[in-house]
């Protein structure tokens, strides 16, 4: 029998938390940072955007923690929000100004970031956006989404070129409740965001396909599981999973 270990953050309580269906949840690190986003990379390193730290971090397989990157052109970060690692191991997060908590921003900008590990090179990729959220790729990576959950409460879509050049974006959905925060992209290329009535699903092409409704505003989410159909779904105080049909356009991929 295989087990899931689901890691979620949950910020004000500066913890990282755990599920899974045999201890229920629990803490999976104290203090976290304040971190919000997280995702796996190619070795199934825990990868974690820290509002506290002003960083990106890496968990190690032996419990450590190493600062993948925490300053552009010799400036601090603002404060990481939401963090994935492209196929070819490189790694793009948003850093809008949210988990500042008063400290004084040094880059002048709210910016969508590529790191790349193998030449430690950061490069700003995207520099108009009022407030960058969730982020993904579509499932052969060549569409980058990005959530703005400030004033234009939309998600764009980017062209990737092959060398990590970013195209210029459009206005893919609007989030009609709420704004959006976490995204995620099944197999099939549908994106999915949290918003204040739970999530919503959209079609490749940007249409409304259908809403899951919580009785509270979600957060984030992500498809984990068994088979890797279900969504989790983080929300102001409880943790919620719906079984799907799909997977996520990483796990889609692995088939």
């Amino acid at each position: 029998m295989v087990r899931i270990l689901l890691v979620f953050s949950g910020i004000p309580a500066n913890q990282l938390k755990k599920w899974d269906r045999a201890g229920g949840v629990g803490v999976f690190r104290e203090p976290s940072n304040n971190a919000n986003g997280n995702t796996l990379d190619g070795e199934g390193r825990l990868v974690s955007a820290e509002h506290g730290a002003r960083r990106v971090s890496r968990t190690e397989k032996d419990g450590s923690v190493t600062t993948v990157v925490d300053s552009f052109e010799g400036k601090k970060l603002n404060s990481p929000n939401d963090v994935v690692v492209k196929s070819d191991g490189t790694v793009w997060f948003t850093d809008p100004d949210y988990g500042l908590a008063g400290r004084p921003n040094e880059v002048a900008g709210n910016y969508v970031y590529r790191f790349d590990p193998k030449s430690g090179t950061l490069n700003a990729v995207i520099k108009d956006f009022d407030k960058p959220n969730g982020l993904c790729f579509s499932p052969d990576e060549r569409k980058l989404y990005v959530a703005d959950s400030g004033k234009p409460r939309h998600i764009r879509v980017f062209t990737v070129g092959g060398d990590g050049t970013v195209g210029e974006g459009q206005v893919f959905a609007a989030i009609d409740k709420g704004g959006p925060d976490g995204i995620r992209c099944d197999e099939d290329g549908r994106v999915w965001s949290s918003s204040e009535d739970g999530a919503q699903v959209f079609s490749a092409d940007g249409k409304l396909l259908v809403r899951i409704l919580l009785p509270e505003s979600a957060a984030n989410l992500a498809f984990e599981g068994p088979q890797g159909k279900t969504l989790f779904l983080t929300a102001r105080t409880s943790l919620y999973a719906v079984e799907t049909l799909v997977r996520d356009a990483k796990k889609g991929k692995r088939r």
